[in-house]
């Protein structure tokens, strides 16, 4: 649990530094081309912080892990990357109010607490999502072989 924090929290933390630098203090709006690199700067800290789990992981464990591990260990950083990071969204929603929310591009005619609902909830599950493929591919090259003549079931 405690490297599902570790790495979970770095993610969080490379979201929030990011926000904090280019939304509020540099006042970067929604159409400015800058915000082409936060989607590639926070995937890639995903990936690099699900790879240094799961290889943490691994080495805590004497070297052997089992792909279901792999995978169980890239999940619950995830997770703890799609719940601290809404409740950083929503912190600053109730502190700040919708400010953040509303200069993401587009109009909408929904009620403001119908977007924040689908921003939560993609931010939530998409995290999940690509918690899983990245987690899935990590442990495809980190995780142990098994000899043919095996017998156990992953």
């Amino acid at each position: 649990m405690k490297i599902a924090l570790k790495y979970g929290l770095l993610i969080t933390v490379v979201m929030v530094v990011w926000i904090v630098i280019v939304r509020l203090l540099m006042n970067v709006g929604a159409n400015s081309k800058a915000n082409v690199i936060a989607p590639v700067l926070f995937n890639l800290t995903a990936i690099v912080a699900t790879y240094l789990g799961i290889r943490e992981r691994k080495a805590a464990l004497g070297g052997q892990l089992s792909f279901k591990e792999c995978l169980k260990t890239g999940m619950s950083i995830s997770l703890v990357y799609a719940v601290s990071a809404c409740m950083f969204f929503m912190i600053g929603y109730l502190v700040a109010g919708p400010k953040l929310l509303l200069s993401e591009a587009g109009e909408t005619a929904q009620p403001l607490w119908q977007v924040a609902v689908f921003a939560y909830a993609g931010l939530f599950f998409g995290s999940l999502f690509f918690g899983l493929i990245y987690s899935t591919v990590i442990a495809f090259f980190l995780a142990r072989r098994q000899s043919r003549e095996s017998t156990e079931i992953i």
